[in-house]
């Protein structure tokens, strides 16, 4: 499959070592959970481009709905920060909710109808060459601008398969449809966005 698909481009959000929070940060909570409004706003504003970055490369095309998950990211932050333990930096934490608020999104748009035609049809065929031209760091820009130009539910499921690293089974499981069907949808996806990378 296209394992490497768009991992040139995104921004880093999973490290491998994550180190604990910092005193600083742990007197930043507790001075939020004190309802300090202006440890509060500095919460917010340490954290707010970071995770707006995050949710904008995975909302592409839908990124006029970026600000919303943001906000719905920093509400759950503050009403769970109670159980923030410090094992993790408070980014990583945040970038932690940001992922369950994107896969989210995706699993309720990718339950809908697809409005697209063919979807009993065969899967097509992988063509090999497509984890090699597309996992090149320079096209990053030009990943970016297809993404943007395919169906909606192409490019989610482009991005919840490859860019999450999540399998067509999971994603089935996720979204109430049968793996076979999710594996067509992908299959589609990646015929769509190789066309329109062929023809920019």
């Amino acid at each position: 499959m296209v394992g490497g698909f768009l991992s040139k481009f995104k921004l880093s959000s999973r490290t491998n070592v994550d180190s604990p929070s910092t005193k600083d940060e742990l007197q930043l909570v507790a001075a939020v959970l004190r309802r300090d409004r202006k440890a509060t706003a500095e919460f917010v504003s340490l954290h707010a481009d970071g995770i707006y970055a995050f949710v904008w490369n995975r909302l592409i095309p839908r990124t006029d709905l970026v600000e919303d998950l943001v906000q719905d990211v920093f509400l759950a932050a503050l009403e769970n920060l109670s159980k923030f333990q410090g094992v993790s930096s408070l980014r990583s934490w945040l970038l932690g909710i940001a992922r369950h608020k994107v896969e989210d999104y995706y699993r309720v748009r990718l339950r809908e109808p697809l409005s697209i035609d063919g979807d009993d049809e065969e899967p097509l065929p992988v063509d090999p060459a497509f984890d090699e031209f597309i996992d090149r760091e320079q096209v990053a820009h030009k990943v970016r601008q297809v993404l943007k130009s395919l169906p909606e539910v192409y490019c989610l499921a482009l991005l919840w398969r490859y860019w999450e690293n999540r399998s067509a089974c999971e994603m089935a499981v996720q979204t109430g449809r049968t793996e076979k069907a999710v594996e067509r949808l992908l299959a589609r996806a990646r015929e769509q966005f190789k066309r329109r990378w062929n023809n920019e």
